[in-house]
């Protein structure tokens, strides 16, 4: 009996998956996620686009929210999500904009969970190699130290700068963090095509970065 006890309450562990996907229910595109750690990550940039600004438009109002799609100078949403730029890279918000761009259950990581995620992969020094898509399908020649062996997929999306222009593309990714310095400036973390560091530095809010949430 004692047996035949156990055959029906042992219910195994069943192991906590490790990457998914969700739906955003506001224009239901499906993002990838990964598990790092404690924290889950969406594994690709986001592309929420309610609606679309000129390259040259003043995003240097840090007030408003200003979204830009990488190569694409004009106002058309549609025309913006038929680019091969948004398909890959996303959306460039200025910070305003990525503060409020996440989809519900999710936020834009502060400056101290960006910490949180390259601590746990051995340190700034090393953590952008271990996050990076490997090859140079996406990266410029050599992606240094690429071996993507979290599934975070980083990818080289570029900025909108202050002068009104794209930048970048193929050699830096850079994503903001929840986390203000000041009024005019907040934390982001870069990685580029020739290191395996993930940087952190303080750059002006009107400026247009890629975002990745992380799962409230």
């Amino acid at each position: 009996m004692a047996d035949l006890d156990s055959a029906i309450f042992y219910q195994p562990t069943i192991p906590e998956p490790t990457s998914g996907t969700f739906t955003d229910d506001r224009d239901n595109k499906v993002y990838k996620w990964v598990k790092i750690g404690d924290q889950v990550w969406m594994a690709e940039n986001l592309a929420y686009l309610p609606s679309v600004n000129m390259v040259a438009d003043g995003s240097e109002d840090a007030a408003g929210s200003y979204y830009y799609v990488y190569g694409y100078d004009g106002t058309s949403v549609a025309a913006a999500k038929a680019t091969a730029n948004y398909t890959t890279y996303g959306v460039l918000y200025n910070w305003t904009a990525a503060r409020n761009s996440c989809p519900a259950g999710w936020h834009l990581p502060s400056d101290a969970e960006w910490t949180e995620l390259t601590d746990y992969l051995g340190g700034y020094s090393v953590a952008g190699g271990k996050l990076k898509e490997t090859g140079t399908t996406h990266w410029n020649s050599p992606n240094t130290g690429a071996t993507n062996e979290t599934g975070f997929t980083a990818l080289p999306g570029g900025s909108r700068g202050e002068d009104g222009t794209f930048n970048y593309v193929g050699s830096h990714g850079l994503w903001w963090s929840a986390t203000e310095n000041n009024a005019t400036t907040a934390w982001r973390r870069t990685m580029d095509y020739d290191t395996s560091d993930v940087r952190r530095g303080l750059f002006k809010k009107g400026l247009g970065f890629s975002v990745r949430c992380v799962r409230d």
